[in-house]
């Protein structure tokens, strides 16, 4: 069996999932940089030495001619993209998983598990693949030599100039190809790698818990025994504190940091072990001139295998694969701080509205008892 039950809120996971996937651009992007302009890269003539020997060499080369802002180049998108992508992403997998539990408390199967990431791929394709389309034209402008765009927008606009809403959504189905399979396996993974890491008798869940203290009538702290005096007050000690007025704690899972980015690395690592040969397709798709391939990625996948042979379909794994494990693990990362806050925040700001009016009403209550005691 999965992860032990925990009631899913697809919203938490909308927020919580847009802050991680702002946290894997900001780690990830640079060698993403380096992935593209290796899988798009030409050919090289007869006698003559590649363009890139490979990852460290188009890692170096790209550091050299345009420094740190040349990793970086194309950002914009992913930023603008990514953000929300990996927030739908979350909120695709919380939501399938709500959907395949007839109560809260049922426990997922691996195999459903890996049904609900399989949700989140179809949800983040109309996002994922406008921007995937826009970063890699910005990513190999600058290796070729030439530029087109000036950025994010401009590349937008003039996609839109020159084929319309079709040509920015190009690749559609490649991207639809890798990222149903691949986020199946990397949600699954991180939920495998979880229940491993997690030791035993601990919890892997998000269920905010009661903490030992209550706000008092008079936002005081005190443990749930205490029971606060009032001199004014008849019978001496105020009304015991509500249940629903003591405060949540803020623990949403017992996995340490280390943990954590270890199960969210080797997911970033199991993802893409499945996405890259459609992401090389799609790569090659999105960059070439309109026309080319007119029986889409069947076309890209037979010049592929002709031209370069079998290997050409994971150009880039070096990369893909380094940047993978710190990618991802910052991503979960973010992911889990992220929901340990709102599980924090969202539960005690209602509380504290609910203290407030206790807080009233105990006041009313106060000034009742004076009145009647001044008419005794």
């Amino acid at each position: 069996m999965a992860a032990e039950a925990s009631p899913v809120s697809p919203l938490k996971n909308l927020l919580a999932g847009g802050f991680g996937g702002m946290c894997l651009v900001f780690v990830g992007h640079p060698l993403d940089t380096v992935k593209v302009r290796l899988q798009t890269q030409p050919p090289s003539l007869p006698g003559q030495p590649p363009m890139y020997s490979g990852t460290f060499d188009c890692f170096r080369k790209t550091l050299m001619r345009e420094g740190i802002t040349g990793l970086y180049r194309g950002m914009a998108a992913p930023i603008i993209g990514v953000t929300p992508m990996f927030a739908v992403c979350f909120f695709g997998f919380g939501l399938g998983k709500k959907l395949q539990q007839k109560c809260p408390e049922d426990v997922l199967s691996y195999p459903q598990l890996f049904a609900a990431g399989m949700l989140s791929g179809v949800f983040t394709t109309g996002i994922m693949t406008p921007g995937e389309r826009i970063k890699c034209l910005l990513q190999i402008q600058a290796s070729s030599g030439q530029t087109k765009y000036t950025g994010a927008l401009d590349c937008a606009r003039k996609l839109y100039q020159e084929s319309g809403i079709r040509g920015i959504y190009k690749g559609t189905v490649l991207t639809l190809m890798r990222d149903v399979p691949a986020s199946g396996m990397y949600f699954m993974t991180y939920e495998w790698l979880k229940n491993i890491l997690t030791p035993e008798g601990k919890s892997t869940s998000h269920c905010p818990t009661l903490c030992s203290t209550h706000l008092s009538p008079g936002w005081g702290a005190f443990p749930r025994a205490a029971a606060p005096t009032a001199p004014g007050w008849p019978g001496g000690p105020l009304p015991p504190v509500p249940e629903s007025l003591w405060l949540v704690s803020c623990s949403a899972n017992e996995l340490s940091v280390p943990r954590i980015l270890m199960a969210g690395g080797m997911a970033g690592i199991f993802n893409w072990a499945v996405a890259i040969p459609p992401d090389v397709l799609k790569s090659r798709f999105q960059t070439a001139p309109p026309g080319k391939y007119p029986n889409g990625f069947r076309d890209v996948l037979k010049e592929l295998i002709q031209n370069e042979g079998v290997t050409s379909l994971y150009k880039g794994f070096n990369a893909v694969m380094i940047r993978a494990f710190p990618a991802n693990a910052a991503c979960f990362l973010g992911f889990e701080v992220a929901m340990k806050f709102l599980n924090w925040v969202v539960p005690n700001f209602r509380r504290l509205l609910r203290a407030f009016g206790w807080r009233l009403e105990a006041i009313a209550k106060e000034e009742q008892w004076a009145r009647q005691a001044v008419l005794k």
